[in-house]
Formats: structure tokens, C-alpha cells, sequence
């Protein structure tokens, strides 16, 4: 992964999730809890498909997002500044 400033934890995860087609369990602020895999985000939304549907999903909704398997964001032992980072 390129070293860029401007990336953040959350586009780096959620990038993660949809280039490797991870499901996951989206929580809403409001309790509803959504499955499926996401196809797609930006800074304001997500879409979510499951079963042939799409669904857009507002990012000021989401509580949570969990993806159904373990994922590694970086490289093992080290974060991007060279010091250990934790296993996500």
C-alpha cells in the first residue's frame, strides 16, 4: 500500500473490505443491523449489496461495521509511521 497522507483508517479499511469482497455486518445508530458486502463508499455513504439488491446507507447512520472474517490492514508488526501496530 502506498504510503499517502491522506488516506485514513476508515478509507483504508473499507477499501480493504470491498476490493477483497468481505462481508460484513453494518450497525445503525438506530439498532438495525444490515449484512451484505460493499460495493462501493465515499465521504458520505456506502452502498451495500446483498441477494441481488443494493442498498445506499448514510454514513451518519453507522454505528459499526464488522467484517465477517479477520482482515489485516497492514503489513504485520508495523504501521505506516515503522512502529507495531495492532492485528485488526
Amino acid at each position: 500500500m502506498a504510503k499517502d497522507a491522506s488516506q485514513n483508517v476508515q478509507d483504508v479499511f473499507l477499501n480493504h473490505v470491498r476490493r477483497s469482497k468481505t462481508p460484513v455486518t453494518v450497525f445503525l445508530v438506530n439498532g438495525v443491523k444490515l449484512q451484505g458486502i460493499i460495493t462501493w463508499f465515499d465521504n458520505f455513504s456506502v452502498l451495500l449489496r446483498r441477494d441481488g439488491h443494493t442498498q445506499l446507507v448514510y454514513k451518519h447512520a453507522i454505528s459499526t461495521v464488522m467484517p465477517g472474517a479477520p482482515i489485516a490492514l497492514f503489513e504485520q508488526g508495523r504501521d505506516e509511521t515503522g512502529g507495531s501496530a495492532p492485528a485488526l
